[in-house]
């Protein structure tokens, strides 16, 4: 296969300014670029969406206002009143998640999501942060996470193991679970993709019926991923603020 229809391609980090600090690459990728755009368009959304404050919300607004209630309304669900105060974490998660998946499926563009240090990077702020929380609102209580009350005491150890592990691997699920998702969906559009170019237009319009299928699948991944990425860490900031288990 040409190295231009390789449908590994598009997950190539290109330096766009190369940066080396001691022995330390910190270059401006284009990976680095699409996380700045999908912040600039978050700012944008959020700004211009909320400045007219109409009764009669236009679209912006609409979506803008939209967002802010679906977010709220995860976090209640999940955490109750009190988990209120970390909504502005949880809100800027998801909604950095679903424009970087949504901006993947622009063409030419970069899946930042669809490399596990991105993903992983997300993922072990939300364990440090969901940890520290934890320990400041219950001191060395919250190590009772891990032994649940009304076990035998014979089996209390083998326990403890257990939900130790399923504690830290909290973030690889996490991240393994979104990078894995946007690498298999690109992965399985450009080689279709490729189907399309190689078959020539009368015999390629069976790919290409299945890429617009798997188009439309895919942004509705997008969103589902950021959801489930978000609701995840409600759950988890759940257990450090009631100690629920």
């Amino acid at each position: 296969m040409a190295e231009a229809h390789n449908p590994l391609e598009q997950f190539l980090i290109h330096r766009i300014v190369p940066i080396k600090v001691g022995g330390l690459d910190i270059s401006f990728t284009n990976s680095a670029l699409w996380m700045v755009v999908a912040t600039i368009l978050i700012t944008l959304l959020m700004t211009q969406g909320m400045k007219a404050r109409a009764l009669v919300p236009g679209r912006m607004q609409s979506v803008a206002e939209m967002a802010y209630e679906f977010v709220a309304g995860m976090l209640r669900d999940n955490v109750g009143k009190e988990g209120m105060p970390y909504f502005p974490f949880i809100f800027s998660l998801f909604m950095f998640i679903l424009f970087a998946n949504l901006l993947g499926m622009v063409p030419f563009s970069f899946t930042t999501t669809s490399h596990i240090i991105v993903t992983f990077a997300l993922a072990i702020v939300v364990f440090i942060g969901v940890t520290i929380i934890g320990f400041a609102r219950h001191g060395l209580g919250y190590l009772k996470l891990f032994a649940p009350s009304g076990v035998p005491t014979v089996l209390l150890p083998l326990l403890i193991v257990i939900e130790l592990l399923s504690y830290l691997i909290r973030p690889i699920s996490l991240s393994v679970r979104l990078f894995a998702n946007m690498l298999a969906g690109h992965t399985m559009l450009k080689v279709f993709a490729g189907f399309v170019i190689s078959l020539g237009v009368l015999a390629g319009w069976a790919p290409l019926a299945f890429i617009v299928a798997l188009t439309g699948l895919e942004i509705l991944i997008a969103f589902l991923q950021a959801y489930v990425f978000a609701v995840l860490t409600c759950i988890y900031l759940n257990d450090a603020v009631h100690m629920h288990h």
